[in-house]
């Protein structure tokens, strides 16, 4: 078992008064249990809780005038093994629940039709856990991780062709790759131990023999050790704050390590 401390401090300035949904908040799942949290939103500590998308995790509603600022801080412990991949067969499509069906189709950053030509070339012969192993290796040799290019209205795609991304690019390649083979995929939002530089972390899960498997194609972080903060189609669904208005950043730590 891992348990991570988690401290997070944000400092925003509005232009205007808005609507904010924050989603800082590890969430609480069958292989990961949240023993401590406290999260604080100022300078007005109004909020309405949502469930997050399937479920997984809560967002929050809150509305500011001239700033927001959050902290959060909390202690989770995770229980979850490292898969091993090549023992994972894919799910035939016809044994798929109806909530998995929803993360084959193309979502905002992830189109599929242009990973299918290099996906049945490339990976010819790989099926399953084999093949999304394979697809990390080749994401591993091909791509550069650079902060530089933190566009966050990049497809896919875009991504790809500079060969240069940062989490968010990495998972939203590997997503399209794989539902181009005909397996559900579908983006994460985490804390992890080791990443550089720290930041709020993207990795991806994928659906084999019947149950969601994480992984990380940017290779910083393991199953065993990423605390979720929630789950989507790509990063569309699970930003951890979303301003409905014009906002800028002043202040953005964050800071994980094994407790």
């Amino acid at each position: 078992m891992t348990k991570l401390q988690i401290n997070i401090a944000l400092d925003y300035r509005l232009d205007s008064p808005c609507a904010l949904l924050v989603q800082l908040a590890a969430a609480a799942t069958h292989n990961q249990t949240v023993d401590h949290c406290n999260l604080q939103l100022g300078p007005s500590d109004n909020r309405t809780v949502v469930p997050a998308h399937d479920g997984i995790g809560t967002r929050i509603w809150t509305q500011q005038s001239e700033y927001l600022t959050a902290t959060y801080d909390a202690r989770v412990s995770i229980d979850r093994p490292n898969p091993n991949w090549s023992n994972l067969a894919a799910t035939p499509l016809a044994e798929l629940p109806g909530e998995t069906v929803c993360y084959l189709f193309n979502s905002l950053y992830c189109s599929i039709g242009a990973f299918d030509p290099l996906v049945s070339q490339q990976f010819k012969g790989l099926a399953g856990g084999a093949l999304i192993a394979a697809m990390c290796e080749y994401l591993g040799a091909e791509m550069t991780y650079g902060s530089d290019t933190d566009n966050a209205q990049l497809s896919a795609q875009s991504s790809f062709a500079m060969r240069r991304g940062v989490c968010r690019d990495y998972a939203h390649i590997l997503i399209s790759m794989a539902r181009a083979a005909d397996i559900p995929a579908r983006f994460v939002s985490c804390y992890a131990p080791d990443v550089l530089p720290q930041d709020f972390h993207a990795t991806v899960e994928v659906f084999l023999e019947g149950t969601w498997h994480l992984v990380d194609p940017t290779g910083m972080a393991t199953a065993d050790e990423m605390a979720i903060i929630g789950i989507g189609r790509d990063a569309t669904d699970v930003s951890f704050l979303t301003s409905f208005g014009s906002m800028q950043m002043t202040e953005q730590r964050v800071n994980v390590h094994r407790a």
